[in-house]
């Protein structure tokens, strides 16, 4: 809110001006109607408020300036009770305006004869005079409340960047550091009293905000080690430039986090899958809670685990309930499938890469999967599928804890568990050299082997009913169950594919299904045709039974009604099964009697 007490100091030497030069006294009253300036006989008022103030109310509420050459006669004087008797011999009140609004008053007064010809011969110009000086004050008011709020608007400012858990750092045109966050003192181990001021090469050599000021180009998300106090960063940056009118950069912006602590924020951040414990594999089989029973008691432990068992048997969902079940499972969880990678792409995706270490590679480098995986567990699904070149490296990992990106230098340490998991027989790998020895005890220091689906066949019905569930909710079905006869199928099925292809199967019957129970035409033919085997085809010159098509369509009648049931909806349904209309299958029952017996 603007107030003439903001600029009293400015308004007092203001007064002081016009008095010595037209030698009557002045004096300023703000909407309050205290007295903020005066020279003379009104000096000793300043900082009081006026007792009476008629004609300055008058101004105040009218926005317009009055001159009274008789005070005490005028009109606006009646009411005061020194109507008559005023010591005041003339008065020119004239109001300071901000904002279309007025905030007070400046006014000349004649307190003898001398001054009150000064004022009475020249009031048109003194007029004029008054309102010029009126609007001077108006604009200091105005200024320094501009200031005011420059000066909140830094400290907030201040206050919303020391707040903030990012380091923020800061330089003018000449590389000087000008902010210096909390953050960052935190970050660095550095006072802000001891940095700002200072180029930023005498505390931060190493950190690249010198070419964004020359180039005016900006980075996001480049991961730098910085070193600084003796100790060595590894850290997140951000910079911007600060650009001016003429599209130049008078600064530089950057922000900073800790390199481990980002990547855990964003794995948690773009991260599709959610934790699964060992109450999230279903299955009440004896085998299988044997499997769950060892990997919680090996969850807790650092050691290397190789998982074995057939395609679809789970074993990304044990290495996430292992990890979930140690004491890093609020580190990042990094699955990489080494068999879905090419060669000569999954060496970078592992180790990561400097910027320029070949075509192609990203500006700033990029870090690899074990990299992202410091402090939890790296899992790395078809081992098996790794070539000899990239087992070596990986073995130096697992004996030194430390890597290199590809066309890099700098040997960045690691904190990892890692959890192989494959479908291939390593140890026949290892006889016929395709896989090495020593890696293979390097990784095989806990084995588990996850059971196939039809090892554990009493735990297929918990399996469907689960997905049966599941899929139900997500395409908006309301089926209940399994007919016995598709129930049958699933048990009798030897499921080569495991639990992958029965959640296959379940989402392909809840898509085809339109009943309350899935039946066996709605499961996948390989099902219905018996553990995958499609029944052959019978040669055109085979011996078939012909049969009546009056016999062949009653028995199709028959089994629709004996499947969608025989209330007037079952035979609506089975009507529209058939492709007839409900008509034609009324004439139909009674054609062939069905279903008076």
């Amino acid at each position: 809110m603007l107030s003439l007490m903001q600029a009293k100091e400015t308004e007092q030497r203001i007064s002081a001006a016009i008095a010595a030069v037209l030698k009557v006294e002045v004096e300023i009253i703000d909407a309050n109607l205290v007295r903020v300036a005066g020279t003379g006989k009104v000096s000793s008022g300043v900082g009081n408020r006026l007792l009476r103030g008629l004609v300055n109310k008058h101004v105040l509420k009218t926005g317009e300036p009055v001159f009274i050459n008789e005070p005490g006669f005028h009109s606006i004087c009646l009411s005061c009770p020194l109507s008559g008797t005023c010591f005041y011999r003339a008065y020119l009140v004239y109001p300071i305006k901000a904002d279309n609004k007025t905030i007070g008053t400046i006014s000349l007064v004649a307190f003898d004869d001398e001054q009150k010809k000064t004022i009475t011969s020249n009031t048109e110009t003194l007029l004029d005079f008054v309102g010029r000086m009126a609007e001077l004050i108006a604009s200091k008011v105005v200024e320094r409340e501009m200031v005011k709020e420059k000066f909140v608007m830094a400290g907030k400012l201040e206050a919303v960047v020391d707040s903030v858990y990012e380091g923020v750092l800061a330089i003018d045109d000449q590389g000087v550091i000008t902010h210096f966050n909390r953050s960052a003192e935190r970050m660095f181990n550095l006072k802000r009293k001891n940095v700002v001021g200072r180029h930023i090469d005498e505390i931060l050599g190493n950190m690249p905000l010198l070419d964004v000021l020359r180039e005016g180009k900006g980075f996001t998300s480049k991961d730098y080690f910085i070193s600084t106090n003796d100790k060595k960063l590894h850290l997140l940056i951000t910079a911007k430039p600060i650009q001016s009118g003429e599209k130049k950069a008078v600064g530089v912006v950057a922000t900073f986090r800790d390199f481990k602590e980002a990547q855990k924020l964003a794995y948690q951040i773009i991260t599709t899958q959610e934790m699964l414990g060992f109450d999230d594999i279903i299955g009440n089989s004896t085998v299988i809670k044997e499997v769950k029973s060892k990997a919680a008691k090996i969850a807790g432990s650092n050691s290397t685990i190789l998982i074995l068992g057939e395609s679809g048997t789970g074993k990304e969902v044990f290495a996430r309930a292992i990890h979930a079940g140690s004491t890093h499972s609020h580190k990042p969880f990094v699955p990489i499938n080494c068999g879905a990678i090419p060669e000569n792409l999954l060496e970078s995706e592992l180790f990561g890469y400097e910027e320029g270490a070949f075509t192609g590679a990203r500006r700033g480098g990029k870090p690899g999967k074990i990299e992202l995986a410091n402090g939890g567990t790296l899992f790395l699904d078809e081992i098996g599928n790794m070539s000899l070149y990239l087992q070596a490296k990986l073995l130096r990992v697992l004996q030194e804890r430390n890597i290199e990106r590809v066309g890099g230098t700098q040997v960045i340490p690691v904190d990892i568990r890692v959890i192989a998991a494959t479908n291939n027989d390593l140890q026949e790998m290892v006889q016929k050299g395709r896989f090495r020895e020593d890696l293979y005890y390097r990784l095989s220091v806990i084995p588990l082997v996850i059971p196939p689906l039809r090892e554990r066949r009493e735990d297929i019905p918990l399996l469907l009913d689960h997905y049966r569930r599941r899929f139900s909710k997500l395409l908006g079905k309301s089926t209940e169950g399994f007919s016995k006869e598709s129930m049958r199928l699933c048990l009798e099925y030897s499921w080569p594919g495991n639990v992958r292809e029965l959640i296959n199967a379940v989402e392909y019957a809840i898509n085809l299904e339109e009943g309350s129970y899935i039946m066996p035409e709605s499961l996948p033919p390989r099902l219905r045709n018996g553990n995958g085997k499609d029944k052959k085809l019978q040669l055109p010159n085979s011996p078939v039974e012909i049969r009546p098509l009056e016999q062949v369509e009653k028995e199709a009648i028959s089994n629709a009604l004996e499947r969608y049931g025989w209330t007037e909806e079952g035979k609506t349904r089975a009507a529209a099964a058939l492709g007839i209309s409900r008509a034609t299958i009324y004439r139909k029952i009674s054609k062939y009697h069905l279903g008076e017996n």
